[in-house]
């Protein structure tokens, strides 16, 4: 397959205008860091570009309520800095670039639905998988994830659909709004305990959907192995007997060892490697549709490593 697969990217200045003050830790220096370091390292020239594309109301309503949608608007047109939550900052722009976020992610999931691309990883912020159905927490204002995972079950001929989060903080809005949903399998390798403390691996949806959430827990000082382990021996095998139609990743890049807000020990090869592992269940089970997202990671240095090594990783393999 080798360079033959065609990669889209979504990596664009825009996301770098939600302003979230100064001191915060998801800053538009995040972007801006990734964004330069795909640039000068020749990746992103290596991918076709996906421009960012506004989620409307229907996408969004698939996975939030209306009326928390509007208070997103108001807040934001209003100039609040806050929403829901002391760690989620917003300014007048947010609520439009969460929905080119949101929107980003879903017309790189339209592209390689339909074929046009092999694959592809959206660059973008704000991160979602925090946000819930009603309720804005974790730096989070829509859950891209899931807005895109039911986009392709709405707008594409596909029913299943498999999430890996391997962002080091669960996914808690990711796993409440599908939990009674056996369509969408979600799994999580994430630290415990930890922010937002949901995530045991009892929790394991509910109602038809009992089954379809997979919880791998990692304790603090976890390393690699584990995070691999985790990945290779629990949670592959039960993607694999799901039968995905698409595998999506929620891409934090915050399990690494460098990272201010987590304690796990995950290295920057681990990522090259996690990389691989979901790229050929993807080839094995579903033509190699894969997609992944831009979720934490707050570490400069390290969130340039991973970032880069996930996206040679897409392209070479």
């Amino acid at each position: 397959m080798g360079e033959s697969r065609t990669v889209g990217l979504v990596l664009d200045a825009l996301f770098e205008r939600h302003d979230t003050g100064p001191g915060h830790p998801e800053h538009a220096g995040r972007l801006r860091r990734v964004r330069e370091t795909l640039t000068d390292s020749g990746l992103a020239k290596r991918c076709t570009r996906v421009e960012p594309a506004v989620a409307d109301d229907a996408d969004l309503q698939r996975a939030h309520a209306a009326e928390y949608i509007a208070r997103i608007e108001q807040a934001c047109n209003s100039g609040e800095r806050l929403i829901d939550s002391m760690d989620t900052a917003i300014c007048p722009e947010s609520a439009g670039i969460a929905r080119q976020a949101a929107g980003a992610l879903g017309h790189l999931c339209d592209a390689v639905a339909k074929g046009d691309l092999s694959r592809g990883f959206a660059a973008v912020r704000p991160p979602g998988h925090h946000a819930e159905r009603n309720l804005s927490m974790g730096f989070c204002l829509f859950n891209n994830v899931v807005v895109a995972a039911r986009r392709l079950q709405a707008e594409h001929p596909i029913e299943r659909v498999f999430i890996l989060d391997w962002d080091v903080h669960h996914g808690n809005g990711t796993q409440h709004i599908l939990e009674d949903d056996a369509s969408v399998f979600y799994a999580s390798v994430h630290q415990w305990p930890l922010y937002p403390g949901t995530g045991a691996a009892n929790e394991r949806g509910v109602d038809a959907g009992e089954g379809a959430t997979l919880n791998c827990p990692l304790p603090p000082g976890a390393d690699s192995d584990a995070f691999l382990g985790a990945i290779r021996d629990t949670i592959l095998p039960a993607a694999r007997s799901f039968e995905p139609e698409f595998v999506l990743v929620s891409a934090g890049f915050d399990a690494h060892r460098a990272d201010p807000l987590a304690a796990l020990e995950v290295d920057t090869e681990a990522y090259g490697e996690a990389t691989r592992l979901l790229l050929e269940l993807a080839n094995d089970c579903c033509d190699g549709r894969f997609v992944s997202v831009l979720e934490g990671g707050y570490d400069l240095d390290a969130l340039a490593a991973t970032t880069q090594l996930h996206l040679e990783t897409l392209l070479a393999h």
